[in-house]
């Protein structure tokens, strides 16, 4: 296949690393502006990995048009910006294909439906989820996947195509309930890193099955399959998430509550405040989502905000 992957970033480039390596042609399109891509441009490499010479590398996002698969790797806020340029390349017939995890703040969209409502209909939008981090997958660890999309052709081709030892994709059954589970799993893991700071990481299997289960209530509130959030999109995506030293959204909730700064604003940061938009919407409680909120941005004290979590009035499990 042919195919351009958008964003320079952590996982874009992993993803134009990987495809490269199964034999797909692949070309990687970073902005002028950005750092990574200057740095890819002069050395060929980050932090993580090296593309080999076999990568095409490119700052002009008209690569776009000439690709079979369009795979999206950026911000998940900035991906209606990104839609709007897209819109000028009069796209048509293209696979794209949505490699992140996050819910529109502004609006609650899910990233699929973002993609939809902005490209032609000729184009079929799918998602690519589940755990995994660079720095396992460069040194051969391997993990699974999920890619799912609403075209079950195209979804099957993908998942065929993209599959390899390192990287076994399943079938994804439930579009929304694999968004929903995949971008909310960054706010447990926001939670878990707090409890890390806390030095109370023997609550993280307590908050795996309580976070799991608002999760699935909001997905099934939504029109999905509650199930999902069983999967690897979500409860699958927690030993990534919850417990690696290379979770981005763990260790921010750990520096958080430690009142140290973290490098980078985790993805779960923006997630929280569009889950606070559906839990009203879809009148669905959240408690672990909605104390992490109210620590992030409503300055509640953290070890008070876990304190009331325990003192809730006493409930069913299920």
């Amino acid at each position: 296949m042919k195919i351009t992957v958008i964003g320079c970033g952590r996982w874009g480039s992993f993803i134009t690393w990987y495809l490269d390596s199964i034999g797909h042609q692949v070309f990687l399109y970073g902005r002028k502006t950005s750092a990574h891509m200057q740095r890819f441009l002069k050395e060929r490499k980050n932090n993580l990995l090296t593309l080999p010479e076999s990568v095409g590398l490119s700052t002009d996002l008209s690569i776009a048009a000439g690709a079979e698969v369009i795979v999206i790797s950026v911000n998940s806020q900035g991906l209606q910006k990104l839609m709007d340029e897209l819109k000028a390349l009069n796209l048509r017939e293209k696979k794209i294909v949505l490699c992140m995890k996050g819910i529109e703040i502004e609006t609650g969209r899910r990233l699929s439906q973002i993609a939809e409502e902005n490209l032609d209909k000729s184009n079929v939008v799918a998602v690519w989820l589940g755990p995994g981090h660079v720095q396992e997958f460069t040194r051969g660890i391997p993990n699974c996947m999920v890619i799912d999309s609403k075209n079950a052709e195209v979804k099957a081709e993908l998942v065929e195509s993209f599959s390899s030892p390192l990287i076994r994709f399943y079938y994804g059954q439930d579009l929304i309930g694999n968004e929903i589970g995949g971008a909310a799993k960054n706010v447990i893991g926001i939670a878990a890193g707090m409890l890390d700071g806390f030095h109370l990481s023997t609550l993280k299997g307590a908050l795996m099955s309580r976070g799991t289960r608002e999760v699935a209530r909001l997905i099934k509130a939504m029109g999905g399959n509650e199930l999902s959030a069983y999967g690897l999109c979500h409860l699958g995506d927690y030993e990534a998430t919850v417990f690696s030293e290379f979770s981005h959204n763990r260790r921010f909730g750990e520096l958080f509550v430690q009142g140290r700064q973290s490098d980078d604003l985790a993805e779960g940061y923006y997630t929280v405040k569009a889950l606070m938009k559906l839990e009203k919407e879809y009148d669905v409680e959240l408690p672990i989502c909605h104390t992490v909120y109210e620590v992030l941005y409503e300055g509640r004290e953290p070890s008070e905000a876990l304190e009331s979590l325990f003192t809730r009035s006493l409930k069913n499990e299920f």
